[in-house]
């Protein structure tokens, strides 16, 4: 990855940050935006204090001239531009007769209008330079199994799918890549403040992993990282699941076979 830039959204925490830390220890740089500055400088400064090179911009994913301005500035700060992490998301659990016209929109132009913007300005560039690109966008494995209380994120999700495969085909004489990456649950606070609240969410999603833990952030950022990767180069159009087995749905029959642990 030495050399080479990218621009990394919702990269002030989670999932963001630990990909902007694991791309600029394999030699890249990395412009991390969000909307709250002080993560984003903290991160930065992290990159920096390990030798890296990272930029932090504010920035709004659902405002296209926001997003425009936070592309200009990786290609000024790095000279270059190749490739982008969708990282940004919104979310929060209410049952879908609850949702309030506000909260759907609320989501759907952060998860999937922010996704399109900022996936429509960085390949612009990689078109107009005749640059190879990779774009990889955090998605959920219920943008196709589906999940109650979720129908505003879900939605989203699935366009971002339907987005990606779309667009694989049509900027591959580009040579543009583009997929998804579908975590399962991940040891993150944004995440277990919406998901997984109290500890009895927490149990309760726990046992629905049949490799009975959680994701960490790092290791979401490393397989972001393969995609974006020439290890990756031919492949592109899909989602890669890492979900610990969890969308493949619940035991139905005989007795529970992982009611207790027994790795050793």
């Amino acid at each position: 990855m030495a050399g080479r830039a990218y621009l990394v959204t919702g990269g002030g925490t989670g999932i963001g940050a630990a990909t902007a830390l694991h791309l600029t220890a394999l030699g890249a740089s990395v412009t991390v935006i969000g909307r709250r500055a002080e993560p984003l400088e903290k991160v930065a400064a992290e990159v920096k204090r390990q030798g890296g090179n990272a930029l932090a911009h504010t920035t709004d994913v659902r405002d296209p001239a926001a997003v425009e301005a936070a592309v200009d500035a990786t290609m000024n700060h790095f000279g270059r531009i190749d490739g982008l992490v969708n990282n940004a998301a919104g979310n929060f659990v209410t049952p879908a007769e609850k949702l309030s016209p506000n909260g759907w929109r609320a989501v759907v132009d952060i998860v999937l209008n922010g996704t399109w913007n900022c996936t429509s300005a960085v390949a612009r560039r990689l078109i107009d330079a005749n640059h190879p690109g990779s774009i990889v966008s955090v998605i959920a494995t219920y943008a196709w199994t589906g999940h109650p209380g979720t129908v505003h994120s879900a939605a989203a999700k699935a366009g971002v799918v339907a987005m990606t495969r779309t667009l694989a085909v049509e900027w591959a004489r580009h040579n543009i890549r583009l997929n998804c990456i579908a975590p399962g649950p991940t040891e993150t606070e944004g995440a277990g403040n919406a998901l997984w609240a109290t500890p009895e969410d927490r149990a309760r999603v726990l046992a629905s992993v049949p490799l009975n833990r959680f994701a960490t952030a790092p290791e979401v950022g490393d397989l972001i990282a393969l995609l974006l990767s020439d290890r990756a180069a031919y492949i592109t159009g899909t989602t890669l699941t890492a979900d610990g087995a969890q969308s493949l749905g619940p035991q139905i029959y005989g007795p529970p076979v992982n009611a207790t642990n027994t790795a050793g």
